[in-house]
């Protein structure tokens, strides 16, 4: 049966792993029992061009060349037939197909080298000892981004890995410039791109194509397919959606638009699209639309029936990857970086813990749209049904929960499934660094296969924090930070500069706080972005609260987001960009240090007021937290091991014993009298991950004391018991 729906992921998102939108959509129209069929054709393109033939065809469109090219092009264009004859194989090794090909690729020689491979010198520094597959794929990665720029340079200038035409689709305040682009001849790439659009429609003949545009890179080529379908297939309807609809085009009015799709839908695509095809289907009429754009007697109109179908996520279905070309996808290391190759290096499953942010407050955020502002969280029961739904269908174990912010109580409720049910999985997330996450709930995600965490620090300025609404301090995030990393969990942070108001001053002392935390080995990786103003953000909506104002008051018929506007309170914001990021490199590499703050600018700055050992004082401090008799306690490890003995003392004899815990990575023994360890032995089986009836610590203090023991504060939270944390026994 041909699939009603084919949907589409235009060129380019990732190289290594699906973008999920279609894979949610996919899994959705699946309990509806709507045939659907998905392609990403970003990295269909990639396979196309990166292959022998493509090359072939790359390099004799560059002989017709009639301009020179540059020296790093005339290279490439010398060293054609080792480039012909080299692409296969390293794509093959990219896919994982050809895993020794690593050993070839390492010792450098067999591959060509050009402008990219200038920046070896930290080559020794990001691999040495690390391994010789790493090495091999960021020698690779290189050499097909020096096949990037020659083809950006000599045969499509638009061309990008992971974004085309992108600074078109940035300029779309009016729609003038790439509506201008969409009336030239096809591109190289275009060309390739209509050619696989071309087979999916003659042999799936969909009477819907949906196509999602997650980001501005995306944007020209999907309407590129627009356009071809509208043309060749008119009764074959195009429906867009995704990121880049729903913070953009909210305030569409430009008809034009329409030549390219015939609808636009906006936040979540379920139910716009269900009932799409309803109308199409003759079921439902043009008015009970749900938020979606469409043409209406020559006029751009919104239409959004309040009497639609609404779901909640646990009506949604597993996301389904089937149709999906995984064993295609290319594991590139392209920055040399232990985080960045999370987002680069191997294929994940992406899940949402709950749509939307639990906390929906920080005022640079789009946090006045849906897609936010409605929070609704999964089940960990649900979220692990999914996981082995997904580990069934694509042989992947890797996960990436791609949450605005993963709420703490659900991340621990998760990690306690994952380990009851014994699932051997990989996972990572972005959060908040709020100080619900103790050292005990850090081993705990440990434990249950979370190797990274993402989230945002931001400015670095408990000021500007403030400001921002963030609910964090520093103080907090550098112990946060200090409870992962000790767990063994890799930290990255999202920094940011240029927040109104933001003075030299603070934007220095960020610096100065940044550095201290590289330093002390509590964070891993970080980015430094400029702020944005967004038109949904509460800066954005009352700028002047923030003591900015904006530049640019008309709204245009085309794409409304981001807003110029002037800091007259501030810095000079832009001047820091490069410091910071060269900075930040050096840091992240384990260099400079001790380096002035100054050294990293071209025009003075001041000196820091931070004081050099802050958070080197703050992460040592010694922590109280309170007893939290409502807390949960739960044992990971495996049952002790037990020596009963007898201690003798000036004529007095009692009973002792010794209990033998064999974690994963230590062994750990302790010693107590006799009656007590008998008690925690049988206390910790009960509290074992693994059993159904829970406890909390006043239920724990109650059998004690039920026991015929007393003082149970001397007993659990000194040594020794205190200790077995280490192999298990956590307070959460």
């Amino acid at each position: 049966m041909n699939p009603f729906v084919l949907l589409l992921t235009p060129p380019f998102t990732q190289l290594n792993t699906p973008y999920p939108a279609t894979a949610y959509l996919k899994g959705f129209f699946n309990t509806k029992g709507i045939p659907s069929y998905q392609s990403d054709l970003g990295i269909e393109v990639i396979c196309a061009i990166f292959s022998k033939k493509g090359l072939e065809e790359v390099f004799a469109r560059v002989n017709d060349l009639e301009t020179d090219p540059s020296a790093n092009a005339a290279r490439i264009i010398a060293l054609r037939d080792d480039y012909i004859h080299t692409i296969d194989e390293v794509i093959r090794f990219l896919q994982g197909h050809d895993h020794t090909l690593a050993h070839l690729i390492s010792k450098r020689g067999y591959l060509p080298e050009a402008e990219r491979f200038a920046q070896l010198d930290d080559l020794k520094w990001a691999f040495g000892s690390m391994g010789t597959q790493d090495k091999a794929k960021h020698l690779a990665t290189l050499y097909l981004e020096d096949l990037s720029d020659l083809i950006k340079e000599c045969v499509d200038e638009h061309f990008g890995f992971s974004r085309y035409a992108e600074r078109l689709g940035r300029s779309a305040n009016s729609f003038d410039e790439l509506y201008a682009a969409l009336q030239k001849e096809f591109t190289y790439t275009d060309h390739i791109l209509i050619n696989i659009l071309q087979a999916k429609i003659e042999t799936l003949q969909p009477r819907l194509v949906a196509i999602s545009v997650p980001f501005p890179g995306n944007l020209y080529t999907a309407l590129r397919c627009g356009q071809w379908i509208r043309r060749h297939y008119p009764t074959v309807k195009v429906v867009m959606g995704g990121g880049f609809a729903n913070t953009e085009l909210r305030s569409l009015s430009d008809e034009r638009v329409f030549e390219f799709v015939d609808f636009i839908t906006l936040d979540d695509g379920e139910a716009p699209l269900e009932t799409l095809i309803q109308h199409l289907e003759g079921k439902k009429t043009v008015d009970e639309l749900k938020r979606t754009f469409t043409l209406k007697e020559g006029r751009v109109v919104y239409i959004n029936n309040p009497k639609g179908p609404e779901y909640k996520q646990g009506e949604l279905g597993t996301p389904d990857y089937s149709d999906l070309l995984l064993d295609t996808y290319i594991s590139a290391i392209e920055v040399i970086n232990p985080m960045h190759s999370l987002w680069s290096d191997g294929r994940w499953n992406k899940l949402t813990m709950a749509h939307g942010c639990y906390w929906g407050k920080c005022t640079f955020c789009d946090i006045s749209l849906d897609y936010i502002r409605s929070y609704e969280p999964l089940t960990a029961a649900l979220l692990c049904d999914r996981m082995e739904e997904m580990i069934a269908q694509t042989g992947e174990r890797g996960f990436h929960f791609v949450d605005e912010a993963a709420p703490p109580a659900l991340m621990r409720a998760l990690a306690l499934e994952i380990i009851r049910r014994k699932l051997v999985v990989s996972w990572w997330a972005n959060i908040r660094f709020e100080k619900s996450f103790t050292r005990d709930l850090c081993l705990l995600l440990k434990a249950s296969g979370c190797i990274a965490v993402s989230g945002g620090l931001e400015v670095a300025s408990d000021r500007l924090l403030k400001l921002i609404d963030k609910g964090i301090t520093v103080a907090q995030v550098a112990k946060v930070n200090k409870h992962f990393t000790e767990a063994g969990i890799m930290v990255h942070a999202y920094l940011m500069y240029g927040f109104p108001t933001q003075t030299a001053q603070e934007t220095i002392d960020s610096l100065e706080m940044v550095r201290q935390m590289f330093e002390t080995g509590i964070m891993q990786s970080a980015f430094w972005h400029l702020f944005t103003m967004t038109a949904h953000s509460p800066v954005g909506l009352d700028p002047a609260k923030f003591g900015v104002t904006k530049l640019m008051e008309e709204i245009g018929r085309f794409a409304n987001n981001d807003i110029r506007h002037a800091d007259p309170g501030g810095a000079d914001h832009e001047s820091f960009s490069f410091g910071l990021k060269k900075s930040l490199l050096n840091y992240m590499h384990g260099a400079c240090f001790d380096y002035p703050l100054q050294k990293w600018f071209d025009h003075k700055v001041p000196k820091t007021t931070v004081p050099p050992d802050h958070i080197l004082k703050v992460i040592e401090e010694a922590e109280y937290t309170p007893a939290n008799d409502s807390a949960r306690l739960v044992w990971l490890g495996k049952p002790p091991r037990i020596e009963t003995f007898t201690k003798s003392k000036k004529g007095n004899q009692w009973e002792m014993a010794s209990l033998h815990f064999e974690g994963k990575t230590i062994s750990l023994s302790i010693r107590t009298g006799k009656e007590e360890a008998l008690w925690l032995a049988g206390m910790l089986e009960r509290l074992s991950v693994h059993q159904d009836v829970k406890y909390t610590r006043r239920e724990v203090i109650e059998l004690y004391e039920s026991a015929g023991f007393t003082d149970f504060e001397l007993f659990w939270d000194n040594k020794p018991v205190n200790s077995l944390y280490k192999v298990g026994l956590l307070q959460l």
